[in-house]
């Protein structure tokens, strides 16, 4: 089967449990290394994909997902005559589904190894908290967390309540004046969509602990769903 994912996570999950499938990815997708050597085209970003290179490459089944990728660019792609497999994942139980229903259900895959131990890992994490938290994921302008997330869930899980985790948008811009004002333990700061650092983030919100996470730890599902449970705790403990 030839595959052409348009999502890192996804990407990852595939490339890891049957090597050589892929033969297009975005430019986003940089795990495991050596997708080229592997014998994938780069086929430009998620959000603005290469329809026709991806169609020249025949593939048999594209994998994209709601939030990563533009309807109008799925659309062109089965305009071209290709099957669009389009996950949706806004929780942990979600992600675990969905990629059982690529791997296994439309790949025809065995169930991963590594899939098992994710579940397990998640279902054995002892939270940290219970903590308050907002999550920016973009600066300039300031962007964060809000609800129906991914990361939100695992951070949930973990004891760490966002406290936009109410507001009616999932991604909603808030003016920096306000986060500074927010009543909370935390910030929780990831390395991905943006990046924050040390040097880029903390100084916006003085005398406020921040927790500087790893952005695939938070955001992918796929093999990093693993160890995501230990590496984040690690991160919100240094914090607290």
């Amino acid at each position: 089967m030839r595959v052409v994912s348009l999502v890192p996570s996804l990407t990852e999950a595939v490339a890891v449990t049957a090597p050589g499938l892929l033969v297009g990815v975005t430019d986003w997708c940089t795990h495991p290394a050596g997708l080229e050597e592997r014998g994938a085209v780069r086929i430009g970003g998620t959000k603005n994909p290469d329809v026709r290179r991806i169609a020249e490459l025949r593939p048999d089944l594209v994998i994209a997902n709601e939030e990563e990728n533009r309807a109008p660019d799925l659309a062109a792609l089965r305009a071209a005559g290709l099957e669009v497999l389009v996950t949706e994942i806004r929780s942990l139980p979600q992600a675990l589904t969905e990629l059982d229903r690529v791997l296994v259900g439309a790949l025809g895959l065995a169930r991963p190894e590594w899939l098992d131990e994710a579940e397990a890992a998640w279902a054995g994490t002892e939270p940290v908290g219970p903590l308050r938290a907002f999550v920016p994921v973009w600066r300039r302008p300031w962007m964060v967390l809000g609800r129906d997330t991914f990361a939100g869930d695992l951070l949930a899980r973990l004891g760490v309540r966002n406290v936009y985790a109410g507001h009616p948008e999932r991604y909603p811009r808030i003016p920096v004046a306000e986060l500074a004002a927010v009543d909370c333990d935390l910030v929780v700061l990831p390395d991905e969509p943006y990046r924050f650092t040390r040097e880029d983030g903390p100084e916006a919100f003085p005398g406020r602990p921040a927790a500087l996470v790893d952005g695939r730890a938070l955001t992918w599902y796929g093999p990093s769903l693993a160890q995501a449970p230990q590496a984040l705790a690690a991160a919100l403990r240094m914090a607290c």
